[in-house]
C-alpha cells in the first residue's frame, strides 16, 4: 500500500505493486515510452512521447496529450485538448493506469514547512520585467471537432501541441500556457531592452509554427488545412517564480499579457492572420518590417476603453519580412 504523500503526485498501480511519481521540482513532465521522458512507461501501446502534465501558476495542472496514437484518457474520457485535473482523477495511457493527486494549499503549505502568508509571498515574488507575449490559436477548431473522428482529432491537436512546444523551445521560449486550443509563449527580455534580432527571432518562431500547422492535413485526413490566428504584444509585465526547488516556474503577469490575447482575437475582425502590439511593431521596423507589409489599424479590444492601435497582416506577409532580413 501506497502511503498518501501531502504534495502533487501520480500513482502507478502494477501487478507488483504500486509507485509513487512526484510532481515536485518541475513545471512540466512528460510521460511516454521513451527515455527521453520524465516519467518513462514500459508499456507498447503508449507513445514514445505520449502526454504531458503542466502545472500552472494558480496550482492547477493539465493533462495535455501529445499526439499520441492510442490516446490519453482521463476518468475513461478520451482527451483531445488540454484539460484540468481534479484530485483522484484517474488517467490512462495505453493499458497503463495513473491515479492524479493534488492536496489542498494548506496541507501543501504545511508540508513545505511554510505558513499562509509565508507560502503566498513565495508564490507571488515577481519582479517587473519587459517582455514580448506570442498567443497562438487554431483557426475553426469548432468545425473541425464536428468533422473529425475523435481519435484522429485527438491525434492532430497532441501532435500540433507538441510540436508547437518544440518549436518555441528551438526559438528560447517556453509555453507558458494552455489554453483550449491555443498555446502562450514568453520571451523575457534584457534590461537594456530589445535587440531587434530577439523580435525577429520571435517571428520566426510563429512562421515555423505556420508551416508546421499548414502541413498537419499531410499527415491526417483533414476536412481542410488547419491554420492559425496570432497575437504579439511588447510590453512590461509582472515576471516572476511561482514554483518551487531548483527548477522554477516562471509566469507573467498583467495587462501585456491580457492585450496579447486580445490582439489575437482581433484579428478575426481585421481578417488577417497576425497582429501586432504598438512596441512590437516599432521594434520590428528597426529590422525592416513596413506598412506595405503590416497595415495600421485601431481596434476596440473587449475590456479596454479606449481603441488600440495595431499593426496586421498575413503569414505571407510576415515571411517577405524575414525573407528581406535574411538577404540584408
Amino acid at each position: 500500500m501506497v502511503t498518501v504523500q501531502p504534495v502533487p503526485h501520480l500513482i502507478l498501480r502494477t501487478e507488483s505493486g504500486s509507485r509513487y511519481l512526484s510532481l515536485v521540482g518541475s513545471n512540466c513532465w512528460t510521460v511516454g515510452r521513451g527515455d527521453d521522458n520524465n516519467f518513462v512507461l514500459p508499456d507498447r501501446w503508449i507513445s514514445r512521447n505520449h502526454a504531458m502534465l503542466q502545472r500552472m501558476e494558480t496550482g492547477e495542472f493539465y493533462l495535455i496529450d501529445l499526439g499520441s496514437r492510442n490516446g490519453s484518457f482521463v476518468n475513461g474520457r478520451r482527451v483531445s485538448v488540454p484539460v484540468t485535473l481534479q484530485n483522484d482523477d484517474r488517467l490512462t495511457f495505453g493499458q497503463t493506469e495513473l491515479e492524479f493527486y493534488t492536496p489542498d494549499t494548506e496541507n501543501l503549505n504545511a508540508s513545505m514547512g511554510l505558513d499562509s502568508q509565508e507560502f503566498t509571498a513565495t508564490a507571488t515574488l515577481h519582479v517587473r520585467r519587459l517582455i514580448s507575449v506570442l498567443v497562438v490559436d487554431i483557426r475553426n477548431y469548432t468545425g473541425m471537432t464536428r468533422q473529425l473522428d475523435e481519435k484522429i482529432l485527438s491525434e492532430v491537436i497532441g501532435t500540433w501541441f507538441r510540436c508547437a512546444g518544440e518549436i518555441i523551445r528551438e526559438y528560447g521560449s517556453w509555453v507558458d500556457k494552455y489554453i483550449g486550443d491555443a498555446v502562450m509563449a514568453v520571451w523575457i527580455h534584457g534590461p537594456q531592452g530589445v535587440n531587434p534580432e530577439e523580435m525577429v527571432r520571435i517571428t520566426r518562431a510563429l512562421s515555423a509554427m505556420h508551416k508546421m500547422t499548414s502541413q498537419l492535413h499531410e499527415r491526417y485526413p483533414l476536412p481542410f488545412p488547419l491554420r492559425i490566428g496570432a497575437g504579439l504584444n511588447t510590453g512590461y509585465a509582472m515576471v516572476g517564480n511561482t514554483g518551487t526547488g531548483d527548477r522554477p516556474d516562471y509566469t507573467a503577469l498583467g495587462d501585456t499579457v491580457n492585450a496579447a490575447f486580445r490582439l489575437e482575437s482581433s484579428t478575426k475582425q481585421i481578417g488577417s492572420d497576425i497582429a501586432l502590439g504598438e512596441a512590437t511593431y516599432q521594434y520590428l521596423a528597426e529590422s525592416g518590417i513596413s506598412s506595405s507589409l503590416f497595415k495600421q489599424h485601431t481596434v476596440s479590444l473587449k475590456g479596454y476603453d479606449i481603441p488600440t492601435l495595431t499593426y496586421a497582416g498575413s503569414f505571407t506577409d510576415l515571411d517577405a519580412f524575414l525573407q528581406l532580413v535574411t538577404n540584408t
